[in-house]
C-alpha cells in the first residue's frame, strides 16, 4: 500500500498530536505513507502544533492556507501535494478512525478486481457519536441529497475516504465539493462503495459547522450539483485499428 492520507484542519491545536499518532499506529505496515496537513488559514496554536510535529514525524507534511478557504479547498490542495496514487482523507477533530484506513484501501483494491471503474470506497458511520440534532440534520440531509443525486450512498458527510488521486482531480472543484464526492464520481462514469467505518466522539475543541450556513449552502450546491449532472453525457469509446 502506497498512500497519502490528507488531514484538513481549522482550529485543531489540540487534536493534531494524538490523530497523527494514531495514524502512525494504524500505517505501520503499509509499503509507503505520507501525512500531509492542511492548516486552513487556523488562528489558533494550530501552526505552532503542526511546526513542532515535524520535528517528530518524518512522514509529516506541513501546508498552510494563509486565510480559511475552506474544507474542499484544503483537500483539493493537499490531494495536488500528494506523491501517491492512493488519498485516504479523514477529519482533524478525531471522530474518524484511522485504523479504518487500511481496510478501506484493502476493500478498494479486492472490489477493482470484480467493479470496473471503482474510483472510490467511503466511510459510512452507521453508528455516530454526536448530538441527537446533528443526527437528525444529518439524517434529513442525507436522504433529500440521495432521492435527488441518485448517489447511492448512505453517508457523504463522513471525513474518511479512500480513492484515488487521479481520478480525484479529474472532477470539477468547487466549493464544498467534498460533501457530493459520489454523485462527482458517478458523473465522471466512477463507481463508489460505502464500507462501515467507527465514529468517536470529540475529545477536544467544538465543530466549526453552523447548522444554518450547512443548510443555506447545502441547498445551493444541490442544485448546482444536478445541473452538472443534466449537462453531463458519458461517451462510449471504441479505438478503431487498422485491418
Amino acid at each position: 500500500m502506497k498512500i497519502s492520507i490528507v488531514v484538513p484542519v481549522h482550529n485543531e491545536a489540540d487534536n493534531i498530536v494524538p490523530l497523527i499518532e494514531e495514524i502512525v499506529n494504524a500505517m505501520h505496515q503499509a509499503e509507503a505513507y505520507e501525512i500531509i496537513y492542511i492548516d486552513d488559514g487556523s488562528n489558533d496554536q494550530t501552526a505552532v502544533v503542526l511546526k513542532q510535529a515535524l520535528q517528530h514525524f518524518k512522514m509529516l507534511r506541513v501546508i498552510q492556507h494563509q486565510q480559511s478557504c475552506g474544507q474542499s479547498k484544503a483537500i483539493h490542495t493537499g490531494v495536488k501535494a500528494a506523491n501517491y496514487p492512493w488519498i485516504a482523507t479523514l477529519d482533524g477533530d478525531g471522530q474518524n478512525d484511522p485504523a479504518d484506513i487500511p481496510r478501506l484501501h484493502e476493500v478498494l483494491m479486492r472490489q477493482k478486481e470484480t467493479i470496473s471503474n471503482l474510483w472510490m470506497v467511503a466511510g459510512w458511520r452507521n453508528k455516530r457519536y454526536d448530538s441527537r440534532w446533528r443526527l437528525f440534520s444529518s439524517k434529513v440531509a442525507n436522504t433529500v441529497r440521495s432521492r435527488l443525486l441518485g448517489d447511492n450512498t448512505p453517508d457523504t458527510g463522513c471525513g474518511l475516504k479512500v480513492f484515488s488521486r487521479d481520478r480525484f482531480l479529474e472532477l470539477p472543484y468547487f466549493d464544498h465539493m467534498h460533501r457530493f464526492l459520489p454523485a462527482l464520481i458517478l458523473r465522471a462514469g466512477g463507481q463508489v462503495l460505502s464500507e462501515p467505518v467507527n465514529h468517536r466522539s470529540r475529545t477536544n475543541g467544538y465543530s466549526k459547522y453552523g447548522t444554518l450556513d450547512r443548510l443555506w449552502a447545502g441547498i445551493t450546491d444541490l442544485l448546482g450539483v444536478i445541473w452538472l449532472q443534466k449537462r453531463a453525457k458519458l461517451a462510449v469509446i471504441n479505438e478503431v485499428e487498422d485491418d
